[in-house]
C-alpha cells in the first residue's frame, strides 16, 4: 500500500471512526486498531468493537492497493500533531509496517495484518429506506435520551424503530419515561418492518450526520442481526438487540383531566435552576398547576428544595384548562425533554398525581413524551 492524502481528512476520519475503537482491554487486540485499506481510488478508515462498526471513506491519491491495521490511539494523535498538508503512508508488507511522512516529520508505525481484521458490512442499496437527514437527526435527538443505560433489561437500551409504508416511528423507553417520534420516509414498503437498535448506535449516528443534506439510506442485513446507516462517505454498522420490545406506547394517557400550556424557553429554565437544588434531594421537583380565574392565565411553579442547600420556586404564567393539580417529576427527566421540543410553547397534560404527565410541543402531533410522577414528601 502506498498513496497520499490530506491531513486534516485523515485526522477526521480518523475521529469519526473512533468511537467504534474497542477499549485497550480487548479480548481481540486487533480490535484496538483502525483497519487502513485502499478502496477504488479512495481511503477507507475501519474500526470496529463488534457491536458498532464505521467505515468512513476520504480521497487519497493511491499508488499501490494495500490494506493494514494500526494501533488507533497512536495513529490518531500523531496525525493530529501533523501540519495541514498532505500526508504520505507506505506499507512494508514484510514487517507490517507503516511509514507515515507529514511535513518534515517521518515516522514508523508498526500494525497488525488486515486479514485479522473481522468483516464489516459495507452498503447493498437493495431494499434500503431512504429518509432526510434532517429528519432522522431530529427523531434520533428526540428519543435516544430516553433510553436505558442500565444493562439488566437490555431490551430497553434501544430504539424501537418501526416502518410501515411510507412512515416510520421511534419509540425508546427507560422504564419511567417513554419517547415516541413519527416521521415519513422517501420509500414506500410493501411490507412493515421494524428493528431495535442500540440507542448507543444511534447517538453515533446522530452526531455523524452533522449538517448532512443527501437522504440516509438505513439498510438491514438478509440475517436481520444488523442494520447499517448509509451516508455521504461513512457507514455505520450496528448489531440489533435480539429482544422483544415492550408494549410501551400503552403508556401514553387516551385522556387528561388538566392541560396546561406554558412558554418552552421559560419552563426549560425553571426546570434547570430547580435542577441545581433538586440534586442534593433525589431530583424531584413540585410542579404546581393552578388555574386562573375568569379571563385570567393560570400559573405553573416549579419548586425544589434541599435541605442543605436551599430552596428555589419559579413562578409562570400558563393557559390551564382543567384542576388545579401539585405532582413530582425528576427534574432531570423535564430538562432532557424540554431541550429537545421545538415548538415556542409546550402542553402539559395530567390526570391524578399518580398519572404520567405527557409533554408535547403545540403544533407539533409527530412527537410525545411521557414522564411518570415521583410520590412527593410532605411539605414542611
Amino acid at each position: 500500500m502506498k498513496l497520499s492524502c490530506l491531513q486534516e481528512n485523515l485526522a477526521k476520519a480518523l475521529s469519526i471512526v473512533g468511537r467504534a475503537v474497542a477499549p485497550r482491554t480487548a479480548t481481540l487486540p486487533v480490535l484496538t486498531n483502525v483497519l487502513l485499506t485502499t478502496d477504488g481510488g479512495r481511503l477507507r478508515v475501519c474500526a470496529t468493537n463488534l457491536e458498532l462498526g464505521i467505515n468512513c471513506w476520504i480521497g487519497a491519491k493511491v499508488e499501490e492497493e494495500g490494506a493494514i491495521t494500526l494501533p488507533a490511539r497512536t495513529l490518531t494523535e500523531y496525525v493530529a500533531l501533523l501540519p495541514s498538508d498532505r500526508v504520505d503512508l507506505e506499507l512494508n508488507a514484510r514487517t507490517q509496517t507503516v511509514r507515515v511522512r507529514g511535513g518534515r516529520a517521518d515516522t514508523n508505525i508498526k500494525g497488525l495484518d488486515a486479514q485479522e481484521f473481522p468483516i464489516v458490512p459495507t452498503y447493498d442499496a437493495s431494499g434500503a429506506i431512504l429518509i432526510d437527514a434532517g429528519r432522522l437527526k431530529r427523531m434520533i435527538s428526540k428519543t435516544v435520551f430516553a433510553a436505558a443505560t442500565d444493562e439488566s433489561r437490555p431490551m430497553l437500551t434501544g430504539v424501537l424503530m418501526k416502518f410501515e409504508g411510507d412512515s416510520i416511528k421511534m419509540i425508546a423507553s427507560d422504564g419511567f419515561r417513554l419517547s415516541v417520534t413519527t416521521g415519513t420516509t422517501r420509500t414506500n414498503l410493501a411490507e412493515p418492518r421494524q428493528v431495535l437498535v442500540p440507542a448507543r448506535a444511534l447517538a453515533e449516528v446522530g452526531r455523524i450526520l452533522g449538517e448532512q443534506e443527501e437522504p440516509i439510506a438505513i439498510s438491514i442485513t438478509p440475517s436481520r442481526g444488523q442494520v447499517l446507516f448509509h451516508m455521504a462517505n461513512v457507514d455505520v454498522v450496528s448489531q440489533l438487540i435480539d429482544q422483544k420490545f415492550p408494549d410501551v406506547e400503552a403508556l401514553i394517557p387516551k385522556k387528561s383531566d388538566t392541560v396546561t400550556v406554558v412558554n418552552s424557553a421559560d419552563l426549560l429554565k425553571a426546570a434547570k435552576q430547580a435542577g441545581i437544588f433538586a440534586r442534593d434531594a433525589s431530583d424531584i421537583v413540585r410542579v404546581k398547576i393552578a388555574p386562573g380565574e375568569e379571563g385570567e392565565l393560570g400559573k405553573l411553579t416549579v419548586q425544589a428544595r434541599a435541605d442543605e442547600t436551599g430552596d428555589n420556586l419559579s413562578e409562570l404564567d400558563a393557559s390551564v384548562i382543567g384542576k388545579e393539580l401539585e405532582i413530582g417529576f425528576n427534574v432531570r427527566f423535564m430538562v432532557d425533554v424540554l431541550g429537545v421540543i421545538d415548538a415556542p410553547q409546550v402542553s402539559l397534560s395530567t390526570q391524578t398525581v399518580k398519572s404520567p404527565g405527557m409533554f408535547k410541543g403545540v403544533g407539533d402531533e409527530s412527537f410525545v413524551h411521557i414522564i411518570m410522577p415521583i410520590n412527593l414528601p410532605k411539605s414542611t
